[in-house]
């Protein structure tokens, strides 16, 4: 079974395939951890009570016990999971013990997105029932085991079960306290057009942390942190990983104490949040994934990818191709016409795309960025058949049509800004600046998303729209809402995530069949919060073949391939100016959710065959590209070489993907070491008559071709004999 109670030691064992995750109760009722990595034969749990009994000696210490899920104001001076504020202002409490309950499968999480089961027997779930008498406040702690996945879920409920009003100042999804503080941390920062590069830096006494503060996950920051060990890699050793299913303002953090033990702590960020419990109501937090790995990332990033994949994505798309696509934005930004975007959609069935994407400038009287948002009616100026008359003509051309929105959005030069000025969200009396010349809806408001769900779903029913891409271009300031009272003023960003959750739920039920992408300003809100309703997201705005190395590169550390959107887009490039072969450009989209975004008519005949045989290749392969296993095998960040391979999961075909940035002169031919694939199988190189072992691409690895000038790269494909 994977959850194990021993009555006698009153311990817990949660055990998936190859991981095992340990806990018990001490004397005095708190819940204390144990252990979190390998799975063993035998856990001594009697050598960690040893540390309960040194801390009740003649005076109670919390500092020296390694708890589960603290509490703040006794005897423990790191930093809570939890804090909450009672009615005589004493922000003290006190969670002990009361029951527990395991059972098989998984509750969803009201309101909140989560990972799932297809079958009961995939997963089980324990609830513990902790209680804090004085406040008489009722937390309950979920753990859930994929056993086969190898993933272990966290998340927490507090109830108010007593007569006076209860006021959460913080509450985190998840805490671990680790033995020791031999450990580096690895983040994903960066910010528009560079988003989720890789850090990884030591760990010392005291707080470090990564948080948003901007009402979404943000550019800048991912829901994610992973401790490693000091001898992990790629890999290699012991790699910890923790990911928040959540879209809003979050806080994840590393303390290291004065013993020199590590508490990792993950959640709601507690920065200007605050939420009241009234007598009976309850407050759900969102759930945590973590995963250990033996075998460096790798390991890990595969167990995110696979239960992401499979059971946090969810509909129609989600064991789906997904469709090579062209968006004209870089094509034509806010300047097109019908004429125009047939033009384009006529090159496009030419070269084997099968889905034409309108972006921004459709609505309205959106001929800019300044106008319109809040206004989803076609401007008929540029497109005097409607949106229906659009879609029938790219249909007889053999092609689905998408199409952009920004619903979350109001631009203050709208009709629905007008008629509604207190709808965004802002405070009375304060500047409401703009950013991008737009405002944001309040969703926490029910008027506001009764709106936005009755237009989209007007909008989606108008015509045999196929795709839809979903943009959030705004950062929350001035966060505050006309509807809610003051005591409630700071339960706003969370309101606004739950609401945004409400909708995305109703809109893409209610359209089943069309395939929705996720984008804000590019990889602003690439989470698992979004990727539950959304089975891919765009990566970034960044479209430079060179700069998506390393976005796609950190992205892969636990978002799988098939999530991320990659384009292929004209040179100069828009972001950067870089100057980069057909070639190389498609190679990297071609790691990912193949796309374009440039006008067809404008390229060379060469361009035009390249990309034409590269979208062959491509659905030749897509099923390996989309659905198999990725492994990354030189880092970008590290040098001026990128490889990786992707492979099917029984490792009988694979496709390794080389990238070379500049030349240099006089250089021998490089040698790469594959991993990720069978060495017992025999590999046949396509294309050519060279049959590889396994094992020889392993242990001595394959002659790279010779490299002649700057920004070259190729793509290899390998079928097992």
């Amino acid at each position: 079974m994977p959850i194990i109670f021993d009555e006698i030691n009153r311990s817990f064992d949660l055990i998936a395939k190859d991981t095992q995750y340990s806990f018990y109760i001490d004397q005095m009722g708190y819940l204390c951890h144990a252990y979190f990595g390998k799975k063993l034969a035998k856990l001594n749990i009697d050598t960690f009570m040893q540390l309960t009994k040194r801390a009740y000696g003649s005076n109670i210490s919390l500092d020296l016990i390694p708890q589960e899920y603290p509490s703040y104001g006794s005897t423990d001076f790191r930093s809570p999971a939890f804090q909450i504020q009672l009615e005589d202002g004493s922000t003290i409490s006190d969670l002990r013990y009361r029951a527990h309950k395991i059972y098989a499968g998984k509750p969803a999480i009201d309101g909140l997105p989560s990972t799932y089961v297809e079958k009961m027997s995939e997963a089980q779930t324990i609830e513990i029932y902790m209680y804090d008498e004085l406040a008489k406040l009722e937390v309950t702690l979920f753990y859930t085991v994929f056993e086969d996945f190898n993933a272990i879920t966290r998340s927490v409920k507090f109830k108010n079960i007593g007569n006076m009003d209860i006021r959460i100042l913080r509450v985190l999804s998840a805490n671990i306290d680790f033995l020791g503080d031999n450990f580096l941390m690895l983040q994903l920062s960066g910010a528009w057009a560079r988003e989720r590069h890789v850090f990884l830096r030591d760990i010392v006494p005291g707080i470090q942390s990564i948080e948003s503060r901007r009402g979404a996950s943000s550019h800048q920051q991912n829901p994610f942190i992973a401790l490693m060990t000091d001898e992990s890699d790629e890999w290699h050793g012991d790699v910890y990983g923790f990911n928040l299913i959540y879209s809003g303002n979050f806080l994840a953090q590393v303390e290291v104490d004065f013993y020199h033990n590590t508490r990792v702590s993950i959640g709601i960020n507690p920065f200007d949040f605050s939420w009241l419990l009234r007598s009976g109501e309850s407050f759900q937090a969102p759930e945590t994934v973590i995963v250990y790995s033996d075998t460096g990332l790798d390991g890990m990033s595969n167990t995110y990818h696979k239960l992401y994949r499979t059971r946090l994505a969810r509909g129609r798309y989600r064991d789906a191709e997904r469709p090579v696509l062209i968006n004209n934005w870089e094509a034509t930004y806010f300047n097109f016409d019908e004429k125009k975007l047939l033009e384009i959609a006529r090159e496009a069935k030419e070269t084997g795309i099968e889905l034409f994407v309108l972006d921004d400038g459709w609505f309205g009287k959106r001929n800019s960025d300044n106008s319109s948002l809040g206004d989803w009616y076609v401007n008929t100026e540029k497109l005097p058949n409607g949106l229906d008359g659009l879609v029938k003509k790219i249909n007889e051309l053999g092609l689905k049509l998408g199409l952009w929105i920004e619903p979350e959005m109001i631009s203050p030069d709208s009709e629905l800004y007008r008629a509604h000025p207190d709808w965004c969200i802002h405070v009375p009396g304060r500047a409401r600046h703009t950013m991008r010349n737009q405002l944001i809806l309040d969703l926490s408001r029910d008027d506001v998303c009764n709106y936005v769900i009755n237009t989209i779903t007007k909008l989606l029913k108008s015509a045999d729209i196929s795709y839809v891409k979903w943009d959030m271009n705004r950062n929350m300031t001035e966060t505050g809402s006309a509807k809610l009272p003051p005591e409630r003023q700071r339960e706003t960003a969370h309101r606004y995530i739950l609401n945004l959750y409400k909708i995305m739920e109703e809109i893409t039920g209610r359209f089943p069949d069309i395939l929705f992408e996720g984008c804000a300003g590019g990889g602003g809100r690439f989470d698992p919060g979004m990727l539950y309703y959304m089975p891919q997201i765009w990566a970034s705005d960044d479209t430079d073949a060179v700069e998506r190395l390393k976005i796609q590169w950190g992205t892969s550390i636990v978002y799988p391939q098939i999530m991320m959107g990659s384009h292929v887009s004209a040179i100069p490039n828009h972001q950067v100016g870089r100057i980069t072969p057909i070639e190389m450009r498609l190679s990297v989209a071609m790691a990912a959710n193949f796309g374009f975004e440039l006008d067809l008519s404008k390229l060379s005949g060469h361009d035009k065959a390249s990309i034409k045989a590269s979208i062959e290749n491509y659905k030749e392969m897509r099923k390996i590209i989309q659905f198999g296993e990725f492994h990354r095998l030189l880092d970008p960040f590290k040098g001026n070489e990128t490889a990786w391979i992707i492979s099917s999961e029984d490792k009988r075909e694979f496709l390794l993907y080389y990238y070379r940035i500049l030349n240099g002169p006089n250089e021998f031919p490089r040698i790469l070491k594959i991993k990720g694939i069978d060495t017992s199988l025999q590999y046949l190189l396509t294309d050519t008559d060279t049959v590889y072992g396994g094992d020889e691409l392993t242990f001595r690895g394959i002659i790279l071709p010779q490299i002649e000038k700057d920004f070259q790269s190729f793509i290899m494909h390998f079928k097992a004999i």
